[in-house]
C-alpha cells in the first residue's frame, strides 16, 4: 500500500520552507504513529551541504516532536531506508540526486519501501523520483546518472513547478508544454504539470489532486487538459 505525498515545491511564496504541507504531514504521521523521518538530501539546492540540508529540515520539524535524520549520517544507507518510518526527498538537482541514488544501489530499496506503505514524502525534486524517469525534470544536466530509471511509484512523470506562458513576456525561448511536446515526440509516458503549492496525495490506489490549483496533463498526441483538485490520476496508469 502506497502512503505518499508527491509536491511541487517545498516552499511556496510568502511562507516558511514545508509550511503548506506540514498539517497534512504530520496528520499522516499521527495516523500512522510516526516519530522518525529519514531524510534524503542529495539533490542539494544550490550545492548546500548536506549536514546544512539536513538541519534546514530538522528547523521545519522542530515543534512538532518528530525526529530527523540525514541518510548520510548512516553507516548502511539501504538498511536506512529500509528501517525507515518514513522517508523524505528534498529538492534540488534531478541529476545530482538521481546519480547519487544509482551510485549507492539505492533507487530499487526505495522503490521497494514505497510500494511496502513506509510513507514518503517528495518535493520537487524528490516528486520527480516518483515518476517511471527523470526525463521532464527542469535541472541542468551537470552530472550524468548512470540511468534517468526512479522509482515508477507513480505511472507517469511529474514535471514540477509547472509554468504557464506568460503572455506579457518577452523571452522567445521554448514554453514548459513546448518542452513537454518534444517528450512526447520520443516517448508515450504522460505528463502532470504540477504547479506550486499543488500536490498529489497518493493513499494505495488513489492519487488525488490536493492544493489551490489545477494541474495540468499531458498524453501523447492530445491537447493538454486541466484538471480540478480531487482528480484521480491513477487512471492515468491505465
Amino acid at each position: 500500500m502506497r502512503n505518499m505525498i508527491i509536491a511541487s515545491t517545498s516552499t511556496i511564496h510568502g511562507s516558511s520552507y514545508l509550511a503548506y504541507l506540514l498539517p497534512d504531514i504530520l496528520k499522516a504521521f499521527k495516523i500512522n504513529d510516526i516519530k522518525n523521518l529519514l531524510f534524503i538530501p542529495y539533490a542539494r539546492p544550490g550545492g548546500i551541504s548536506h549536514d546544512s540540508y539536513t538541519d534546514k529540515v530538522r528547523e521545519a520539524f522542530k515543534d512538532t516532536g518528530v525526529t530527523v535524520k540525514g541518510i548520510h549520517e548512516y553507516e548502511n544507507t539501504q538498511d536506512a531506508i529500509k528501517n525507515a518510518q518514513a522517508i523524505f526527498t528534498g529538492g534540488g538537482n534531478t541529476f545530482v540526486l538521481v546519480k547519487a541514488l544509482h551510485d549507492l544501489h539505492l533507487m530499487e530499496t526505495l522503490r521497494k519501501q514505497i510500494y511496502a506503505g513506509t510513507f514518503y514524502i517528495g518535493t520537487s525534486a524528490g516528486s520527480n523520483i516518483c515518476g517511471l524517469n527523470m526525463r521532464n525534470t527542469n535541472d541542468m544536466p551537470i552530472v550524468m546518472p548512470a540511468s534517468f530509471k526512479t522509482t515508477g511509484a507513480i505511472g507517469y512523470n511529474i514535471n514540477a513547478h509547472y509554468l504557464d506562458p506568460d503572455t506579457d513576456s518577452t523571452h522567445m525561448g521554448e514554453t514548459r508544454e513546448e518542452r513537454i511536446k518534444e517528450f512526447h515526440f520520443y516517448n508515450n509516458l504522460p505528463v502532470v504539470g504540477l504547479r506550486e503549492g499543488s500536490y498529489i496525495r497518493v493513499t494505495d490506489k488513489e492519487e488525488l489532486l490536493c492544493g489551490p490549483h489545477t494541474a495540468r496533463v499531458f498524453t501523447k498526441d492530445n491537447e493538454a487538459i486541466e484538471v480540478n483538485s480531487g482528480y484521480d490520476f491513477a487512471q492515468l496508469s491505465n
